[in-house]
Formats: structure tokens, sequence, C-alpha cells
């Protein structure tokens, strides 16, 4: 039987990852510090779960939830954009040290694979091609945003016109989050150089479904719109809400992990993987959904902007499709009516 450690298992997706490896019957052990600002209250795990209550920072408590592991499935991060550059010392202790303290002892227990939450925005824009051919922009300027002009453009001021982007593509981190979520993959790939281990990445795109965090500043967009709505408030879309997106839900997420620990190919050493629905669409057709769904207020285009934010970014699944046999299940009409009044997390106070 195998034995998997899920590493932030009380969280969104570590949660729906939780439930899909009891359906198949493995051992289950999950670590979670129950952050405060992330939980809004203790999680009701199913008896079968074994349950470590502590940072994964803390060393003693990470030898024992690795007894006996076969595979650890790192989901424990602190997510999102954040408030301002304030929050760089959490992300970097939270992300990163604790990725660190978790592959050190997970030498000294014998653990050789690894699978680890990454994220889209490694990639910081999406793909491109111009004129000539592929393009990757600059970061856009305040200049535009507060002009509004919000699409990317080449160096000589022409069109750019977004296209799926590959694992194999330049990554160019843009904010604090994603320079951790990156070295999360340095980190991951020089500890299977160093041990022979073997690691994957899923670089996760938007995720959404039932048990979504609410109330707090790393909410992802979707719970935003959904807390907006049930309150009786149009969704506010940034920019002119013509941000391309790839929405994928949050159970296709728990099953490309499930197939990342049951890869049997030649996978030693360090691997990444987009994990996405290859169905494009923008911020506005999710608000735009959201709100048909729940019969709620249209949504407002308010043209602000976020300086971290990047335009265009959708992904090509096709490597974790064609390597590891995964496809998605939900598609984003049948999931945007699911969400509409799924249950969310209990509020953060």
């Amino acid at each position: 039987m195998t034995t998997i450690l899920i590493t932030g298992g009380a969280g969104f997706i570590g949660s729906a990852i939780v439930t899909a490896a009891l359906e198949k019957d493995w051992r289950v052990r999950v670590i979670d510090s129950l952050r405060a600002d992330v939980h809004g209250g203790r999680p009701d795990f199913d008896e079968r779960v074994e349950f470590v209550e502590a940072d994964i920072r803390d060393r003693d408590a990470l030898d024992v939830a690795l007894f006996g592991v076969d595979i650890v499935c790192h989901q424990a991060a602190k997510v999102g954009l954040g408030v301002d550059f304030s929050d760089a010392p959490d992300y970097v202790g939270s992300n990163d040290l604790g990725t660190a303290v978790l592959l050190a002892a997970m030498v000294e227990s014998g653990v050789k694979r690894l699978v680890v939450a990454s994220s889209m925005v490694v990639y910081g824009e999406g793909a491109y091609r111009g004129d000539d051919g592929p393009r990757r922009p600059a970061a856009r300027t305040v200049d535009d945003l507060d002009a509004g002009r919000f699409e990317p453009l080449d160096e000589n001021g022409g069109e750019l016109h977004p296209e799926l982007i590959g694992e194999d593509d330049a990554l160019d981190p843009r904010n604090v989050y994603a320079a951790t979520k990156l070295a999360q993959e340095h980190l991951a790939a020089a500890w299977a150089r160093s041990t022979g281990g073997s690691a994957v990445a899923l670089r996760y795109h938007n995720v959404y479904g039932p048990g979504m965090p609410q109330n707090t500043p790393y909410a992802g967009v979707a719970s935003l719109f959904r807390s907006s709505i049930e309150r009786g408030e149009a969704p506010k879309v940034f920019e002119d809400g013509g941000q391309r997106r790839d929405f994928v839900h949050v159970t296709d997420v728990a099953s490309a992990n499930l197939a990342a620990v049951e890869w049997t190919g030649d996978h030693d050493g360090f691997r990444a993987f987009n994990v996405g629905s290859c169905d494009v669409h923008t911020i506005g057709d999710l608000a735009a959904a959201l709100a048909r769904e729940s019969d709620g207020p249209e949504p407002e285009v308010t043209g602000e902007y976020r300086l971290g934010d990047v335009r265009h970014i959708t992904a090509s699944s096709e490597r974790l499709r064609t390597e590891l046999g995964w496809a998605p299940r939900v598609s984003f009409d049948d999931g945007m009516r699911e969400f509409a009044t799924a249950p969310l997390r209990a509020p953060v106070e």
C-alpha cells in the first residue's frame, strides 16, 4: 500500500488530494500548521487520515511525519500576490525555507520521491507571437497601465498575439510569490541531483472549485467574485476583463497529483508539467459566468490594475497528457455551474 505524506493537506488543493488518495485506498498522512490567516477553523479530517499539526519548518515534527512514507506531495505554501512587499519575508520563509527543511528531512528519512506544487507564475507573462516570431514582452509599465493600455507590445510597438505556454519556455517570475515558487523548483531539482531522487513540479494554472478560501487577500479571483455576488455586489473586474487565463477545477488538479505519484516512466531527476484545462477564457468570462449561474449582479469592469499581474498566461498541458496519461474532466461551463453555489471555506476572521 502506498503511504503518502501531503504537506498543506488541510488546504484547498491539499484537501482535494487527500480525498483522491483515500479513494485509491492509500495510507494518507497530513502535516499542516493550520495558519489562522488561511484556515477559518479546524478541518474535519476523514478518520483514516493521520494528522500532524505542525509547520513544515519544524524538523522534529517532520521526522515523525516522514516515518514510513513512500512519497511526499508538497502543497504547503503561502499563495497569492500578497498585500505588498512587506509580505516577502513570510513568503520566503514559508515557501523556500519550508521546502529546504522538508527536503533535508527527506534525505535523513530516505524518502526519494517528491511531487511539488508549483505555479504558472514562474513564467511571468505568457507566450506571445509577433509578426516575426515568438516574443516574451517586458513587464508592463505604470504609465501604460494608468492610460488603460493593457496589452503588451513588442519593442517596436507592434501587436502581439497570445499563445499557449509550454514547460520549456523561459521562466521570468515577476513578483515575490512567483520568485518563491521558482526557488522551490530549483531546490527540488538540486535535491534530486544530489540524492538520486525523483521530483515532479506541477505548475498549476488558475485553480477553482468547492472549498476555496474566502475573506482573505490571498484568495483566488474566482473566490473573490463569488463572495462579491453573495453579498449582492457586482464582481469587480480589473483592467478591461480581457486577461486570458486557464481555469482548472480542483478535482482535476488532484488527479494530476495522483498521476504524478503513480508515474512509472523514466523520471529520475526533475520534470515540470503544466496543469491546466487547455480551455482559454478571460477574467471577464469568469465573472460573467458566475453572475449568470448565481442570478447575481452583472460584473463591473473597473479599469483598475495590480502592478504584479500579467496580462495573458494560458497553458499547454500536452506534456502532462502525453507522459502521464492525464486529462481534465471538468469543463468550464460545468465547473462554473457547480462553483456558483458550492460551499467555500469558513471565512478567515
